[in-house]
């Protein structure tokens, strides 16, 4: 045994030691630098969301998880490739799988791009009122591959976000001061002016009608059987739906008290005696 001990030449196996010892140690500080950076470069691209209230949050968390990732997976790559690892196939067998993935999850990638397009280009956030993707509703939700709204009827619709950037968004609280469409019609017996007056003080005398812009009422249209006024009142664009569905109602009743006929489709029957 001694024998075989004095033998043994410790200085031929040094080298290989040593190596295995310094690949270790690289290896470790390539983890250790690796993974404080990927940190560092995550925390920051989150932070940057939170500072500016213009920049959507959510968005850059997911920007900065992303981050994260691609960083970690360069930095175990690194680390294989000190232990003599032949990365090449491994990358190869990485991006082969992804692809896989990419067209398992087509539909899903495609609601992924087009929620980061919607936190990027923020054609709505949070409590407006939209029509999006043939749906009506205020937005309660929005993330990255869906968007949450809530309809007069306290009903929840969930959408994929593929579908609501591939359609025309109408955002009904864009704007703060929103015009509010409405027509109303008279006989052809009514003084017009005094219809315009009816329909002016109406709207004069509601507590949600601005003076300013001053409201439009004008004449649109000599329908079949009514003179039909276009009328505009301006109100702030949470008061949009209140206004739209209790102004009707208040004209109606001080046309009636101003004695003025409300008409509506009739046909005239005249009888020939031919005997």
């Amino acid at each position: 045994m001694e024998e075989w001990i004095e033998q043994l030449d410790i200085n031929q196996y040094l080298p290989g030691v040593l190596g295995w010892a310094t690949n270790i140690l690289l290896a470790l500080l390539i983890l250790i630098v690796g993974l404080w950076v990927a940190g560092k470069v995550g925390k920051s691209i989150r932070r940057m969301g939170e500072r500016h209230e213009k920049l959507d949050d959510t968005l850059f968390r997911f920007l900065g998880s992303v981050a994260k990732y691609i960083i970690m997976a360069f930095v175990a790559i690194a680390v294989l490739n000190r232990f003599g690892v032949e990365t090449t196939s491994i990358v190869a067998l990485l991006g082969a799988a992804g692809l896989a993935v990419g067209l398992a999850l087509q539909g899903a990638m495609s609601n992924l791009a087009a929620g980061v397009m919607l936190m990027i280009f923020r054609p709505y956030k949070v409590g407006d009122f939209v029509d999006a993707a043939g749906s009506f509703g205020k937005v309660e939700e929005i993330t990255l591959f869906t968007t949450v709204l809530q309809t007069f009827d306290n009903q929840q619709i969930v959408i994929p976000n593929g579908q609501i950037w591939g359609e025309k968004i109408i955002n009904h609280s864009h704007h703060p001061i929103r015009g509010v469409e409405m027509a109303f019609g008279v006989s052809y017996d009514t003084d017009i002016d005094k219809a315009k007056d009816v329909i002016r003080k109406v709207f004069a005398d509601h507590p949600l009608i601005l003076d300013d812009p001053a409201p439009v009422v004008v004449v649109n249209t000599l329908g079949d059987s009514a003179v039909e006024f276009a009328t505009r009142p301006f109100v702030k664009g949470e008061d949009y739906f209140t206004v739209r569905f209790s102004v009707p109602e208040q004209v109606k009743k001080a046309l009636d008290a101003a004695g003025i006929e409300i008409p509506f489709p009739h046909r005239k029957v005249i009888l020939v005696n031919e005997t």
